[in-house]
């Protein structure tokens, strides 16, 4: 059983990965997608949205970092993947799910899932691309704006010779509106030999099983459930292992934060110093009453030093 890390856009970067891999029993972690359109992209591109890159394509804990590409472009495409691989990107993961309408006006993410011819010679000439050795995966949705085309998705993933494939439960129209229906990707993982990893509403352990009973994946991918509880995976993985496991408090969970505030000091301009702390603060609180405490206190800072200030007031309080 695999734990996967979701990419989020604009919220799971390079920082994020290195705090929650840091833990322990995530597997994998996804970069933000690299936006492909017509042209092959420069080395930087690469490295800015993974600079794991520098490192083998590995967290400091070793855990590798596919890099994830989103475009419509077949060949372009390919030659993105190609130029990842000589990088050294341990995978190559492609975005057929992203719902956001901005990129789906620009052809990319789920709206491609209407056209599965496309979507297979998409992954099709990326695994030709690509060095045999290098994983090749797809995450989608069930669907855009109905589910009728989805076994035909999973179809031509399968045909194209995809190395793994994740399942979103929801359509793009859903959007992230609970539930997600798990139970929707059975029909696929009976019919297919692709493995397949079911993503969306996990938070805790039981919706871990949960899923895994509807869904009939081991494999699971986890976004905000991980950003609100950073040892889920952990947690689940001691479960599975039939392990005893008590669930990280918050005075171990605070120093992570107080880590990424930090490392915001150095990297950000002041205005947005507060602004990844802050975002993380408000998956932290729907979990940790001390995290709800602590946002109250600084969500409408702005100064670096007030902000700092309330994180070391906040510091006795943690330990």
């Amino acid at each position: 059983m695999k734990i996967h890390l979701a990419p989020m856009e604009g919220v799971v970067n390079a920082r994020m990965r290195k705090l929650l891999t840091s833990l322990g029993g995530i597997d994998r972690c996804v970069t933000e997608f690299v936006r492909v359109t017509s042209q092959l992209l420069p080395e930087k591109s690469f490295y800015r949205l993974c600079p794991e890159l520098h490192n083998g394509g590995m967290t400091d804990t070793g855990v590798p970092v596919y890099v994830q590409l989103l475009g419509s472009e077949p060949q372009v495409m390919a030659d993105n993947a190609a130029r990842a691989c000589e990088l050294g990107a341990p995978g190559i993961d492609i975005n057929f799910g992203c719902p956001a309408k901005c990129v789906n006006r620009h052809r990319g993410g789920s709206v491609l899932l209407d056209e599965a011819d496309l979507i297979y010679d998409i992954v099709s000439a990326i695994r030709a691309a690509c060095p045999g050795e290098i994983p090749v995966t797809a995450k989608i949705r069930l669907g855009y704006r109905d589910r009728l085309n989805f076994l035909n998705v999973v179809s031509a993933v399968d045909a194209a010779r995809a190395s793994e494939l994740t399942v979103h439960a929801r359509t793009r129209d859903d959007g992230y509106t609970p539930p997600a229906f798990w139970d929707q990707i059975a029909p696929a993982r009976a019919q297919f030999a692709i493995p397949i990893i079911a993503n969306g509403e996990v938070w805790s352990p039981e919706d871990y099983w949960r899923c895994r009973e509807d869904s009939h994946c081991e494999d699971v991918m986890i976004g905000r459930g991980l950003l609100t509880r950073p040892d889920l995976a952990l947690h689940i993985k001691h479960l599975q292992r039939q392990q005893a496991y008590t669930a990280k408090p918050w005075a171990e969970i605070f120093p992570l934060l107080l880590s990424l505030f930090e490392d915001s000091l150095i990297s950000c301009a002041p205005r947005h110093v507060g602004g990844p702390s802050k975002q993380w603060l408000g998956y932290l609180r729907t979990y940790y009453p001390e995290a709800q405490q602590l946002f109250e206190r600084v969500k409408r800072l702005k100064q670096p030093e007030d902000l700092q200030a309330a994180f070391n007031q906040h510091l006795p309080l943690a330990a």
